[in-house]
């Protein structure tokens, strides 16, 4: 290579490297404005809203956990306006059929008689679908989502039809010990990028739900972001750097979170353990953490912090280690712990 020609290969790549700082610094600022405009709508629940955006700015879907009344609903119709998402919403009930989800082909008849059949589509052809309660769903009809969540497609009579672009679901779960649900089967949660936990907030925080959301003020969100840029952020997530050091902590994690691989007095309790998809997860994820808190490449401490949602759903303890009390929260904390000892 002559000197002109390493130098025009110097100045393109130090061009390209402008260009995404430039990019990385718009988006930073918009990703800023996104989190404050759900956060003044959720109360109270900033580690849900951050986990939330982690979800989709990673290009995942997310499962959010938790008792009724604790504005689920709430943060997904609020993230579907901030993002500028067509949103919808499916409640999940137990007669809800897959076709009530993906849609369905009917008869229809032209002026001069001739039949044929038309597809509807379902409200799955969204930006942002949230289905809502999807444990008092059938597992028939839940299969027929999370198929369409991986795939990205729905297959109706042989014909192909492809989702929007972003597509995203955010599906919440009522407690399995509530009466009336179907618990999703673990190589269907393995479908969702993060299980996100949504407690009950604390004094102070639900002291201003009573006072700002009872009375007559509009506290109707405005949109910041669009789909596409939105996707724009998704992209420039994918090409944030990630060092030798993070990468070696998510394989630790992971690796020693499966029988026969870690301490036996960790994996000795477990039943299985998350397979690579869940080390596929942490990076995604942790890349997109770092993103919203203002910075461009993630740390162990990203993934340290998302070791829970990542893993707990991919995790199933031995019956032996139910009996004695264990908890896969506290085994995943265990963990984590590690990464920085």
């Amino acid at each position: 290579m002559t000197e002109a020609t390493a130098g025009k290969a110097q100045s393109k790549a130090q061009s390209l490297d402008d260009a995404i700082i430039r990019s990385a610094e718009s988006t930073l600022e918009t990703l800023g404005r996104a989190r404050e405009a759900v956060q003044n709508v959720i109360f109270g629940q900033e580690k849900v809203v951050d986990l939330a955006l982690t979800t989709i700015l990673a290009g995942g879907h997310g499962l959010l956990v938790g008792v009724p009344g604790l504005a689920k609903t709430k943060l997904v119709e609020t993230l579907g306006t901030v993002l500028g998402l067509d949103a919808r919403r499916v409640q999940f009930t137990p007669d809800l059929m897959p076709s009530d989800i993906i849609g369905s082909e009917i008869l229809e008849e032209t002026a001069d008689r001739r039949r044929h059949f038309r597809f509807v589509r379902g409200p799955i052809f969204a930006q942002l679908l949230m289905a809502d309660e999807i444990n008092r769903a059938s597992p028939r009809t839940q299969s027929a989502l999370l198929q369409a969540m991986q795939e990205h497609h729905v297959s109706v009579s042989g014909e192909r039809y492809d989702l929007p672009r972003p597509f995203h679901v955010l599906a919440t779960q009522n407690p399995i010990e509530q009466e009336g649900t179907y618990p999703l089967p673990e190589a269907q949660l393995d479908r969702f990028l993060l299980q996100i936990d949504v407690d009950y907030p604390g004094r102070d925080a639900e002291r201003r739900i009573l006072l700002e959301t009872t009375g007559d003020a509009d506290n109707t969100p405005a949109a910041v972001m669009t789909g596409e840029g939105l996707m724009n952020a998704q992209r420039l997530t994918r090409r944030l750097p990630v060092g030798d050091s993070v990468v070696e902590a998510i394989l630790d994690l992971v690796r020693s979170a499966r029988p026969g691989e870690g301490d036996p007095a960790i994996t000795d309790k477990l039943l299985w353990g998350p397979g690579p998809r869940a080390s596929q997860a942490l990076i995604s994820a942790a890349r997109a953490r770092a993103l919203i808190a203002g910075r461009l490449s993630p740390s162990i401490d990203d993934v340290a912090a998302l070791a829970e949602p990542v893993l707990k759903h991919r995790i199933a303890l031995t019956f032996a280690a139910r009996a004695d009390g264990a908890t896969i929260p506290d085994l995943v904390r265990r963990l984590a712990a590690r990464l920085s000892g």
